[in-house]
């Protein structure tokens, strides 16, 4: 049936309702909600010419709607066939496949590229890219992990995230600990700037001129950072920073610390100063858990912005470019915004622990 351009359509209400529903909806298509619209305005009496004018569409279109609605209804506009070839891998094939590159590993390798996979599957090289982006499947790349194996990682957790969420009243909860082994790293060439189509070059090679270490103490309700550089990294050095953390923070408040389980932090001579420090209060990391201390996030940013891509002649001026970026920082300081709670967190590690224990390593 071929209905013409200028051919009027009658809508009962129950059908004129059904199609205003679809324009207004968020979840329509645009290209179904204008096909709609072609539809309202013709049972409107709006002439064809008016129609194309108003939504920017060519006459052949609006015909092929209108034709398309008298003889199938709504579904006609919402259902066209997709151009190209049909499809060559029904979806058992495709679910076939996902297993395989899934729970299979090659021969000689560790992990399956576009290119083996689709040799061994005997499918095209882009058909198996097309498989893999589809599914979110990337064999060429890895994430590290690593699970506590602390027997009170459930209440170090509970406490770390308590401080972080719902910190003391008359209190300051500081994330303490020492960036050691930070080189002063010499390119063996000037770094060239960058430019208008081409990126900042830096030589791969330079030359060492010594190490130093950062302490660093994060308040987490301010983001502002308490700092020290020293050469070492004992618990001389600590006790020397616990200190300085005493003289900068007001007397009249409790100071909770975040530390990692380095021996440094639990040294005999640590142990006797905090017990003459009442105010100071340890709350420990679980093993492998750096990531619960926000000072980490912290010192990734001074490696980033300040240290990594720099040249440094000497120890003494990678020192004063430390102390420099950190007069900087705590100038507009922000703290870090902490959400995680101790349940969403636990919940994450069982999920890690169940996929681990389904594995058959």
């Amino acid at each position: 049936m071929q209905v013409r351009a200028d051919a009027a359509i009658a809508l009962s209400q129950e059908q004129r309702a059904e199609l205003e529903k679809v324009v207004r909806s968020r979840r329509s298509a645009q290209a179904v909600a204008q096909r709609v619209r072609i539809v309202l305005m013709t049972a409107d009496g709006i002439g064809p010419g008016a129609i194309g004018e108003q939504l920017g569409v060519s006459q052949p279109t609006i015909r092929k709607w209108r034709a398309r609605y008298v003889e199938q209804g709504l579904p006609g506009l919402r259902s066209e066939p997709r151009p190209g070839r049909p499809r060559t891998l029904d979806d058992q094939r495709v679910a076939d496949l996902l297993n395989q590159v899934l729970r299979t590993r090659p021969a000689k390798q560790t992990h399956w590229s576009v290119r083996s996979f689709a040799a061994e599957a005997n499918i095209s090289k882009d058909m198996a890219h097309r498989l893999f982006r589809a599914a979110s499947i990337a064999p060429h790349r890895a994430r590290s992990f690593k699970l506590s194996n602390d027997p009170a990682f459930v209440e170090k957790v509970r406490d770390i995230t308590a401080l972080y969420l719902n910190p003391p009243d008359h209190a300051l909860v500081l994330c303490v600990d020492e960036k050691s082994q930070i080189q002063a790293l010499e390119r063996t060439q000037p770094v060239l700037p960058m430019g208008l189509g081409y990126l900042e070059g830096v030589t791969h090679d330079y030359v060492r001129h010594g190490t130093t270490t950062l302490f660093a103490a994060l308040d987490v309700a301010n983001g502002q950072v308490i700092s020290r550089v020293r050469a070492q990294h004992r618990h001389q050095e600590f006790l020397d920073f616990l200190r300085q953390i005493d003289q900068q923070t007001p007397p009249q408040l409790d100071l909770h610390l975040i530390v990692d389980n380095y021996v440094t932090h639990k040294h005999a001579k640590v142990n006797s100063w905090l017990a003459r420090h009442r105010r100071f209060h340890l709350h420990f990391t679980p093993t492998y858990s750096s990531w619960l201390n926000q000072v980490e996030r912290w010192f990734a940013l001074i490696t980033a912005r300040a240290i990594r891509r720099n040249s440094f002649t000497s120890v003494r001026q990678l020192k004063q470019q430390i102390d420099l970026f950190v007069q900087r920082y705590n100038a507009d300081a922000t703290p870090f915004r902490w959400v995680a709670t101790a349940d969403s967190i636990l919940q994450k590690i069982e999920r890690l622990a169940k996929r681990i224990s389904a594995t058959a390593h």
